[in-house]
């Protein structure tokens, strides 16, 4: 069965795979690519016009440092959804014509947010429309998310509004709706942002209307048929770490061809 796709670009945060794990329990396909792959590679794997959106995952770089990763720009031109994520969102800002800043540092200290945060929810927009975890009294929907992060956006590029905001981090969630760019400077993807499924989920089935036909055992099934059909009547040699990965391939494997 061939299943439309999310693309989940990893510029090296240590919860990338969460982020994967929450998308697939909206039962949508995903895969994780390197962030470094180029525009052919992207062009290349858009072609047969299954990819249905782009998430640019954390990482513990400063997006400003002429060194450090980029999205491939065609991440920006092929006219799908984008959500970026922490680094995520400060790579799209920069690389659209915003600003990123170090955190302010007072008295030696830098001003860095690492943990529980309430962010305002700001501009109803599509991806935070109708979800909050509580109202205050002057009726602004309010988020419990996590954050972690030193750096932050301090200017947007054309065509963004501010999404959401905190008193230390003004511009803690941007979009651009008009090409359905979103980014979100803490991190949906964990349990500490409790809405974070419901964000996830309105991006991917709602923002990027990617069907929801992933089903893990249907994906075993599938992944069984084509060891099947790639080895056919040869023989496979497995090295067997003793981690997920290599046990999961030998499981199925054994399965296949026994």
């Amino acid at each position: 069965m061939t299943h439309q796709k999310i693309l989940i670009l990893d510029f090296g945060s240590q919860v990338t795979q969460l982020i994967a794990r929450r998308v697939r329990e909206a039962h949508v396909y995903c895969e994780v690519h390197p962030c470094d792959v180029t525009n052919d590679w992207l062009k290349d794997y858009a072609a047969d016009g299954n990819l249905k959106g782009i998430i640019l995952s954390g990482s513990h770089a400063s997006a400003y440092d002429e060194a450090t990763d980029k999205a491939p720009s065609l991440v920006f031109e092929l006219g799908i959804p984008v959500l970026g994520i922490c680094y995520g969102m400060q790579t799209m800002a920069l690389q659209l014509g915003g600003k990123v800043e170090a955190a302010e540092v007072v008295d030696g200290i830098a001003k860095r947010e690492f943990g529980y945060a309430e962010v305002r929810a700001r501009g109803h927009t599509e991806l935070l429309k109708d979800i909050a975890d509580f109202t205050t009294q002057e009726g602004h929907g309010m988020l419990k998310v996590w954050m972690s992060h030193g750096d932050k956006v301090t200017a947007l590029p054309e065509g963004f509004k501010v999404m959401a905001s905190t008193p230390s981090c003004p511009i803690a969630g941007m979009a651009d709706e008009a090409r359905k760019f979103y980014a979100l400077q803490f991190h949906p993807e964990v349990t500490h942002s409790i809405q974070g499924q419901a964000m996830l989920n309105r991006s991917v089935l709602g923002i990027c209307d990617a069907r929801a036909d992933w089903i893990l055992r249907d994906y075993i099934s599938d992944a069984v048929a084509s060891i099947k059909r790639q080895v056919g009547s040869e023989h496979v040699i497995l090295g067997l770490s003793g981690g997920v990965d290599s046990s999961v391939a030998a499981a199925l494997i054994h399965r296949a061809i026994g």
